[in-house]
C-alpha cells in the first residue's frame, strides 16, 4: 500500500490531521492513523481543488501518492454521497496500469468498508463483464482510450455516462501529442458534453511541457483557474552504468556481451525490472539470461505481443513478489506500483530523459527510498547517451516535443463514432470538437473536408457505394447509411495500427502463447525455428489463422521483429550526446574502453563539435565514403540520405547506398564528395524532398495507416480479418486514385503530415541543417576514423540469434577495427 499511499509505510508524515487545509471524514483520517500515515500536501491540495470544483493538473515523482491524490476527492464523494451509476472514469495508457490500479484501490476501500464498485474495461475484459457493466455500471471504471472510444460510439453512451462526475487522465505526457491523445481529446468533448458538469484531473511524474499539459486537461477553462499543484520530496535517484568487464561492442543493440554480469545484479537484488527498447531484444535477451539461469531464478518475459493470460500471470507475480526478474518492454513503462521492485536495469539507452525517469521509478516507490537503477549500454555511442541520460535526470531537465494539432484521421473516426451513437448536427459536432485542444485551431472549411470523407469518401471516391456511410437527412442532420456499418466500425476503433498478426498456438492443444506479425510467417518454412514467449519453437505450419508451433531444441532460430522499431532519440538528449563529445572533461569516469576510443579519435582526426557539422570522408574498398555526425535521429537521417544520395547522383558522384543511426549516417559512392557546402545545402527541403515525398514508398505506407485509423479500410470486418497484403493493395490503389484525381484529399493532407513529423521528421532535419550552416568542418582522411567504425559495422547487418554481438569481431569487422585504430608495432599512439 505504501505506493497508493505515497507515504513509505509511515516514514514521511506531512503533518497532522488537525493541519489539514481540507477537513477529511473521520472513516478516512482514522484509516490514514490506523497506518501511521498523513496525507501529502498534494493529495490535499487535490481535494481542496476539487472542493472548489476546478479541473487540475498534479505533476509528482513516482511513488509520491498520485493514485490517491487523483482518486481520493471521488472516494470521499461517494462515501458521504453514495450514488449508482458512474462517477468516476480512471484513464490509463496502459491495460496493465488499470488492472495495477484497481488492486491497490480496492484493498483500501474494503478496509474502510466503503459501498463502491471499482472496476477495469479493456480490451482484455471478458465480454460477458463488459454486458454486465452496461447494464449495472461500476461507480469507478478504470479503462483506456480505446475502450472509452467504444463506449463513446454506443447509443446508450448518453445514458451511461450521464452520472459522470470527474475523469482522472493517468500518465498524461504519454499521451499528449500522439494520436492516442487526440482520440482521447475528442473523446473527453463529447463526455463534456453529456455530463457538462465533469471535472478533469491529469497526473504525471514527467511533464516538460506543463502549460500544454493544462490546457489539454482543461481547454474550455481560464488557464488561470486550473492549479497545477506538483508534489516533492523524492530522494535523488541512484543510478549508474555498467563498466562491462567484457569487450564493450562498436555497434549492435541487443546488450547480449552483458548477460553475465547482469545476472549477477539480478542475483544480488531483491526483485529487479530489466527494461529493453524491442520486443525482438526483450526474447533474445530473456532467453540468455534463461541459459545464463544456474541458479533457476524465477525469471519471467513480458511484452505486448504475448498473450494476456501470460501478461496476467507475470503481473500478478510481480505483484505478490514472487519474481526475482522480468525482462519488460514499455508495455511495463508507466505507473506499475510494485513495492518489491529494488532496481531498474536498463538496458540500451532509454533515447530520452523522462522516458529513464519514468523507468527508473518503478523501483523504490517510496519518497524516502532512493530508485536503483543500472543502465546497460549496448555499445560505445551508447555509453555517452547514458551518461548524458544520468546528468538529465541529475539536473530535472525534462525533454519531449511540444504538442502538434490533431490528426484528421483521428477526426474522421471519431466523427463516425458520433454518428454511431446519434445523428449529427454539424455546427453542434464542429463546436464540441473545436472544445479538444489539438482541435481548436480546426477551421470550419477543413472540419466540412472531414464529414463530406466520413459521408461519401470526398470527391475522387464518392461514386463507390462502399464508402456512403452516412447519409444527410431533410433534417440537417446525419445519420450512419445502415447498422452493419456501424457495428464494423466499432470493430476497427483505435488509433495504434500494429502490422497484420497471427495467433502462436502449440499444437496438441497447448494453448495460445501471443502473437507475431504475418509478414515473419510468410519468410518461414515448416521446421524452420524461431524464439518467441521466451521459448524455442519449431514452426508446423498454419492452421485457419493460427501459426502452429511445437517445441524445438537447438537449430538456427530466428527472431520476430514489431513494427515500431527503435524508440526515438530526443533532441534534448542528442544536444547533451554533443556537448559531452566535444568536451574532453567531461569524459572523467568513462569506460577505459570509450575513453581510449575518443582519445584516438582526438588523434586520427576530430570531435564532433556542439554546433556545425563534422564530416569525414575517406576511401575504403574501392568505394569513396561520407561520415557525418548529425546526430538528428534516424528518421531525420534516414531522409536525409535518400535526399543526399538524390543530390549525389545529380553531381556524378555515383551514390551506392547509406546506412543510419541515431548518432551518424554514412553514404558510400564511386566518387569522393568535395563540396559539401553544396551538398547539405538547406534548398534540399524544398522540391527534392517534394519529390522524394510523392514516389516514397515511405508516403504509402504513412497513408496505408493514414486510411485504417480514418476508416477508408477496415482491416477488420465480421467474420474475417484482411491480411497484411490485401490492406497494402487495397490502399496503394486508392492512394494512386487520390492523388490522380483528389490531390488536397483530407487522407492525403493527414499523409503529409504524419510524414513530416514521424518518420520523415522534417523538423529534426531542418533544424540539422540550419545548424550546418554555422560551419561544415571536412575531414579527408586515408582510412576509416574511430568515431566511424561503429556506423560501417551496420552496413548489411542483420539480427540474428545466439552471440549477435561476438559476430561483429568476425574478421571483417576486427579488419575494419584494426584500420581504424592502426597503433605501431611497439603499441604506442597510432600511425
Amino acid at each position: 500500500m505504501s505506493g497508493l499511499a505515497g507515504t513509505g509505510g509511515g516514514a514521511i508524515l506531512c503533518r497532522t490531521m488537525n493541519d489539514l487545509p481540507v477537513p477529511i471524514p473521520a472513516r478516512f483520517a482514522d484509516w490514514f492513523a490506523s497506518r501511521g500515515w498523513a496525507p501529502h500536501p498534494h493529495q490535499m491540495e487535490m481535494l481542496a481543488a476539487d472542493r472548489r470544483g476546478d479541473h487540475a493538473l498534479l505533476i509528482a515523482p513516482t511513488g509520491g501518492g498520485k493514485t490517491l491524490a487523483g482518486f481520493l476527492p471521488s472516494l470521499i464523494d461517494l462515501a458521504e454521497t453514495p450514488t449508482e451509476g458512474i462517477h468516476t472514469i480512471y484513464i490509463s495508457p496502459l491495460k496493465a496500469l488499470a488492472v495495477d490500479i484497481q488492486r491497490n484501490l480496492t484493498l483500501p476501500v474494503e478496509e474502510m468498508g466503503l459501498d463502491i464498485r471499482i472496476e477495469t474495461r479493456t480490451g482484455d475484459t471478458p465480454a460477458n463483464r463488459r454486458k454486465r457493466q452496461r447494464e449495472a455500471p461500476p461507480q469507478i471504471l478504470l479503462t483506456t482510450p480505446e475502450s472509452l472510444a467504444l463506449l463513446i460510439a454506443s447509443p446508450d453512451s448518453f445514458d451511461f455516462f450521464a452520472s459522470l462526475k470527474r475523469i482522472v487522465v493517468d500518465e498524461t505526457h504519454a499521451l499528449v501529442g500522439t494520436k492516442r491523445g487526440d482520440h482521447l481529446s475528442l473523446c473527453l468533448a463529447r463526455l463534456s458534453a453529456i455530463a457538462p458538469g465533469v471535472k478533469r484531473v491529469g497526473l504525471s511524474a514527467t511533464v516538460a511541457w506543463p502549460e500544454a499539459l493544462r490546457a489539454y486537461i482543461a481547454p474550455d477553462a481560464d488557464p488561470d483557474s486550473v492549479p497545477v499543484i506538483k508534489g516533492g520530496g523524492a530522494k535523488r535517484a541512484d543510478i549508474r552504468i555498467l563498466d562491462t568487464k567484457e569487450r564493450l561492442p562498436w555497434s549492435g543493440h541487443y546488450g547480449l556481451h552483458a548477460v553475465p554480469e547482469i545476472y549477477e545484479e539480478i542475483k544480488k537484488t531483491g526483485t529487479a525490472i530489466v527494461f529493453v527498447n524491442t520486443r525482438a531484444q526483450a526474447e533474445l535477451l530473456f532467453q540468455a539470461l534463461w541459459h545464463a539461469n544456474e541458479d533457476a531464478l524465477p525469471i519471467a518475459l513480458h511484452h505486448g505481443s504475448l498473450a494476456r493470460e501470460q501478461r496476467r500471470k507475470v503481473e500478478a507475480a510481480m505483484a505478490a513478489g514472487s519474481l526475482r526478474a522480468v525482462v519488460a518492454t514499455s508495455s511495463l513503462d508507466l505507473g506499475i506500483d510494485w513495492a518489491a521492485v529494488d532496481l531498474v536495469v536498463q538496458v540500451g539507452p532509454p533515447k530520452g530523459v523522462s522516458r529513464l525517469i519514468q523507468r527508473i521509478g518503478r523501483a523504490g516507490h517510496r519518497l524516502d527510498v532512493p530508485s536503483r537503477a543500472l543502465l546497460v549500454p549496448c555499445n560505445r555511442f551508447e555509453v555517452l547517451e547514458c551518461r548524458c541520460a544520468i546528468d538529465g535526470v541529475d539536473q530535472g531537465t525534462l525533454d519531449g516535443d511540444p504538442p502538434r494539432d490533431g490528426g484528421l484521421d483521428v477526426l474522421a473516426q471519431h466523427i463516425m463514432s458520433l454518428a454511431c451513437a446519434a445523428p449529427l448536427r454539424p455546427d453542434e459536432i464542429y463546436a464540441e470538437i473545436v472544445r479538444a485542444e489539438p482541435y481548436r485551431n480546426l477551421d470550419r472549411a477543413t472540419f466540412d473536408d472531414v464529414l463530406r470523407f466520413v459521408a461519401d469518401g470526398g470527391y475522387a471516391l464518392q461514386s463507390y457505394d462502399r464508402w456512403k456511410k452516412l447519409f444527410h437527412t431533410a433534417a440537417g442532420t446525419y445519420e450512419v447509411a445502415n447498422p452493419k456499418l456501424a457495428h464494423r466500425h466499432r470493430m476497427n476503433i483505435g488509433t495504434i495500427v500494429e502490422a497484420v498478426t497471427l495467433k502462436v498456438r502449440m499444437r496438441g492443444g497447448g494453448g495460445t502463447l501471443g502473437e507475431i506479425e504475418e509478414y515473419f510467417v510468410t519468410m518461414m518454412e515448416p521446421g524452420d525455428t524461431f524464439v518467441f514467449a521466451g521459448r524455442l519453437l519449431r514452426y508446423e505450419g498454419i492452421k485457419q489463422t493460427a501459426v502452429e508451433v511445437t517445441p524445438a531444441r537447438g537449430g538456427d532460430p530466428k527472431v520476430p521483429s514489431y513494427m515500431g522499431g527503435r524508440m526515438p532519440f530526443t533532441t534534448h538528449l542528442s544536444e547533451r550526446v554533443r556537448e559531452a563529445l566535444s568536451n574532453p572533461a567531461s569524459w572523467q569516469g568513462l569506460p577505459d574502453q570509450v575513453h581510449e576510443w575518443l582519445r584516438l579519435q582526438q588523434w586520427r582526426s576530430v570531435l564532433p563539435g556542439p554546433d556545425g557539422l563534422l564530416v569525414e570522408t575517406f576511401p575504403r574498398g574501392g568505394k569513396e565514403y561520407l561520415v557525418a555526425y548529425s546526430f538528428a535521429g534516424r528518421n531525420a537521417h534516414q531522409t536525409l540520405g535518400m535526399l543526399l544520395t538524390r543530390r549525389m547522383e545529380r553531381m556524378g558522384l555515383a551514390p551506392l547506398g547509406f546506412v543510419a543511426s541515431d548518432y551518424v549516417i554514412a553514404v558510400w559512392s564511386l566518387h569522393p564528395a568535395k563540396d559539401m557546402e553544396s551538398l547539405f545545402d538547406e534548398d534540399m527541403l524544398g522540391d527534392d524532398l517534394e519529390a522524394w515525398m510523392e514516389e516514397s514508398s515511405l508516403m504509402r505506407r504513412t497513408f496505408r495507416n493514414v486510411a485504417v485509423i480514418a476508416g477508408l479500410i477496415e482491416r477488420r470486418q465480421p467474420g474475417q480479418e484482411k491480411t497484411g497484403r490485401q490492406v497494402t493493395f487495397n490502399s496503394d490503389l486508392i492512394y494512386d486514385v487520390l492523388r490522380r484525381h483528389e490531390p488536397n484529399h483530407v487522407l492525403l493532407r493527414a499523409t503529409r503530415a504524419d510524414a513530416r513529423t514521424g518518420m520523415i521528421d522534417v523538423e529534426r532535419l531542418a533544424e540539422f541543417l540550419r545548424r550546418a550552416k554555422q560551419g561544415i568542418r571536412h575531414r579527408r582522411l586515408d582510412r576509416v576514423s574511430p568515431l566511424a567504425v561503429p556506423i560501417l559495422l551496420e552496413v548489411g547487418k542483420e539480427a540474428v540469434y545466439g552471440d549477435a554481438e561476438d559476430q561483429l569481431f568476425d574478421e571483417l569487422a576486427q579488419e575494419l577495427i584494426d584500420e581504424a585504430m592502426h597503433m605501431d608495432p611497439q603499441g604506442g599512439l597510432p600511425l
